[in-house]
């Protein structure tokens, strides 16, 4: 009996090219994955040198390699997170979508009545040597449960009360996410919807509405307050940014710092570890997490950038390639909704660090600092493999 074990032909497994065509491993999309793994490897070498002096008087100090093994640690812990989610079937995903969207919703109002505060804002909870931000997981779960939802009705036109429906279903995580407040987080979801929606067949009013009712919101949160002084300052310095005013002197200072690396770092930049501004001590205060994008620009200059950019195209290419493969609405909508929800970070990210967007604090996936943004990437890119690896009925 082991004899005839040890005989049998494997029918299936990663690289086995007598598995079936159908079998899950043969069916992982391996552009994808090394153009992820691509930025992923850049931002291990940005974030070292972006926070390498900024703790110390040099590279020697014990802070050198702080950033860094952290995110590599968070990298491993992400890469896991991906293989779960590719691991079961998207169905399975969407059969739990609504526990997992109850989990977020009461860990969005857990964060707003406990969550450690930065920047006068509640946006994760302190747990020692992590911090765990529900926003950034509600990329994963709100887009699941909408695409879930909408996936259910196949007719070419999205019906208003479905849609009003699909509106609710991000509206609650969004609103308790602007309480917080994260108006940049808030404003990943509002697109996501709008993408999925309108692939979904939503009509052009329907988009105009969603538009109008996020618009209203934000200035409604302003009005009443809830956007606090910090979130208000970037926004006026976006539209002041010769302003000599004092309490603005430090958003603007830290929006021309990026706009000059950048600009400086010429045709090739100015090499690995030799960016003046990036190696400056306080000229773009977290600049790992931020402003990862102002240190390519300027160590590795306009080619550089251009690197970084094609990678992003690349998954980006890859991500909608997958989303026509789909067997299935669900899938499609998974994949369009990951498609714009990378698209709107990476845009806003390199727009307000070029001065055109104003600044946020969304990360740049994958090369932006910080674990609850790797995972949450990484888990998103595991759903688009999912839906390549299970094409085939």
């Amino acid at each position: 009996m082991a004899v005839s074990f040890l005989r049998r032909k494997p029918d299936s497994g990663l690289g086995n090219i007598r598995a079936s065509q159908s079998a899950p491993t043969r069916n992982i999309d391996w552009v994808l994955m090394l153009a992820v793994s691509a930025l992923s490897v850049i931002g291990l070498a940005v974030v070292y040198t972006a926070s390498r002096t900024k703790f110390g008087p040099g590279a020697t100090t014990p802070f050198g390699f702080q950033f860094v093994t952290r995110q590599e640690i968070f990298l491993i812990g992400a890469v896991l997170a991906m293989i779960v989610v590719m691991s079961f079937d998207y169905d399975w995903w969407k059969d739990h979508a609504r526990f997992l969207y109850g989990v977020t919703v009461m860990l969005l109002v857990l964060v707003i009545m406990v969550g450690a505060v930065s920047g006068g804002a509640a946006l994760s909870f302190d747990l020692g040597p992590l911090k765990l931000q529900p926003a950034e997981f509600a990329k994963f779960t709100v887009l699941l449960t909408l695409a879930a939802y909408l996936a259910e009705d196949r007719s070419e036109v999205l019906q208003y009360h479905r849609f009003i429906i699909g509106l609710m279903i991000v509206g609650v995580p969004a609103g308790l996410i602007i309480l917080q407040p994260d108006l940049g987080s808030s404003s990943v979801l509002v697109v996501m919807a709008m993408g999925v929606m309108l692939i979904a067949g939503a009509k052009l009013r329907y988009m105009v509405l969603i538009s109008v009712v996020a618009v209203g919101t934000v200035l409604a949160a302003v009005v009443t307050k809830l956007v606090n002084q910090y979130q208000l300052a970037r926004f006026t310095a976006f539209f002041n940014q010769d302003s000599t005013d004092k309490d603005l002197q430090d958003y603007v200072y830290q929006g021309r710092n990026a706009i000059r690396a950048v600009a400086t770092g010429g045709i090739a930049g100015k090499g690995w570890l030799k960016g003046p501004i990036t190696m400056a001590r306080n000229d773009i205060p977290v600049q790992w997490a931020d402003f990862p994008f102002s240190a390519i620009g300027e160590e590795f200059g306009l080619i550089g950038a251009a690197v970084v950019i094609g990678l992003y195209a690349v998954v980006l290419l890859r991500i909608w390639r997958i989303a026509h493969l789909s067997r299935d609405l669900l899938g499609t909508y998974l994949c369009v909704g990951v498609f714009s929800i990378l698209l709107w970070q990476v845009f806003q990210n390199i727009a307000m660090t070029i001065g055109i967007m104003p600044i946020t604090g969304l990360p740049l996936p994958w090369i932006s600092y910080g674990g609850s943004g790797v995972v949450t990437f990484f888990a998103l890119i595991g759903l688009v493999q999912n839906v390549h690896m299970r094409r085939y009925r």
